[in-house]
């Protein structure tokens, strides 16, 4: 990917070609991608603060428009993309492909196109003399932990400007979202004792014990859809708890020395999220009592791999009010997926997700952006471009 020129106009969807073309799937770097940006704005003469992760092979980066003294508006969009591998595309994921009215490419709607859109029209942003700055905020790991906004996230109001409103630019078909759950993910694993299944005093099966605690996190969904959240906001309605994965043993007649269970919990706002571990963690210690009787060396680890916090509805705040006015929204809906908005909010900064896009589009195959949505989604940045002026 050559690097950009100095003050080299990109149209979005020549942006976003750029963008596609970097393969930021989120197991792999995206350090070409954020020295591109970098040497993009430093092309117009806007610096950048990287916030790298702790092994030096991804990084967060943030640059303010305008006033470097006051809060203004967060401009939030993630870098990293879900994998291509066994999907089916008709064509290359990392070449922008448009037609029919829409731009084909991994990342192009969830979430390039957003980040591509505030890129491109940094030379607009940058002409108008902005009273009040536009800062972007692009991340890193969203798809794997939503960790990648923290660091940037802790230095507002300290080394960088403290926003007024932050909004983040998931796809939504630019309706404004409010609220969404929170996830929390945790890998579970049991150590037995091997020994013959016709002698199971003798051992102890990880296996037999994992299966309790599945049981128990089946029990747990089960009563969580006693409570339901009143609001009718979510679908489902309720706290959903979620074994996706549970391996162990080796034969069907050897007790198993190994059982791993990968699981997790997605609160409603509002909602303790420690109750869920908290309980799991107790049977748990019920299970490996009942182990050590005639195991002393068995074990049961808990680690959670994941903490995305949930977006609370926040009537009224600068954040929504400012997205109504771009938007042309009166009202406002809740996701069912999660996102780094949490981690805004979590952080007492006012906070949306509002972006061009569906999100039915994204993670799939031949993943595509309308080029309406595009407009649509240029058009509510030049609206924020006229607020931050006036």
């Amino acid at each position: 990917m050559p690097a950009p020129k100095a003050g080299e106009r990109l149209a979005p969807l020549d942006m976003l070609a750029r963008l596609v073309a970097f393969d930021t799937v989120s197991h792999k770097t995206n350090l070409p991608l954020i020295e591109f940006v970098k040497d993009y704005l430093a092309g117009w003469g806007v610096a950048c603060h990287r916030f790298p992760n702790a092994t030096g092979d991804k990084a967060a980066l943030f640059a303010t428009l305008g006033p470097q003294d006051k809060g203004g508006v967060v401009l939030s969009g993630h870098t990293d993309v879900v994998p291509v591998e066994g999907q089916a595309w008709s064509r290359d994921p990392f070449t922008l492909h448009v037609e029919d009215g829409r731009a084909y490419g991994r990342g192009a709607v969830d979430m390039k196109g957003f980040v591509a859109l505030a890129l491109a029209l940094v030379p607009d942003f940058l002409a108008a003399e902005l009273r009040t700055p536009i800062h972007l905020f692009l991340s890193y790991d969203e798809e794997l932990t939503c960790l990648g906004v923290v660091d940037g996230i802790a230095a507002m109001g300290r080394t960088l400007p403290r926003p007024t409103a932050v909004i983040v630019g998931e796809p939504t078909m630019l309706d404004i979202a409010d609220a969404h759950k929170g996830i929390r993910t945790f890998l579970t694993t049991i150590r037995g004792f091997a020994a013959h299944s016709s002698k199971p005093h003798l051992g102890a099966s990880a296996v037999h014990a994992g299966a309790l605690l599945a049981a128990e996190l089946d029990a747990m969904q089960e009563e969580a859809k006693t409570r339901p959240d009143g609001s009718g906001r979510f679908d489902p309605p309720f706290e959903t708890v979620h074994l996706g994965k549970f391996h162990g043993g080796i034969a069907r007649n050897i007790l198993a020395d190994r059982a791993e269970l990968a699981w997790e919990i997605r609160t409603l706002p509002g909602s303790d999220p420690e109750a869920g571990p908290a309980r799991f963690a107790a049977k748990a210690q019920g299970v490996l009592a009942r182990m050590r009787q005639t195991a002393p060396s068995s074990a049961i680890e808990t680690v959670m791999t994941s903490d995305v916090p949930g977006l609370a509805p926040d009537p009224g705040s600068t954040a929504e009010r400012l997205a109504m006015r771009l938007s042309g929204r009166n009202d406002t809906i809740a996701v069912a997926y999660a996102t780094e908005a949490g981690h805004f909010q979590k952080a007492g900064l006012p906070t949306v997700v509002c972006g061009p896009g569906s999100i039915d589009q994204a993670h799939q195959p031949d993943e595509y952006i309308t080029l309406e949505q595009l407009q649509a989604g240029e058009a509510f940045m030049r609206k924020l471009m006229a607020e931050c002026r006036g």
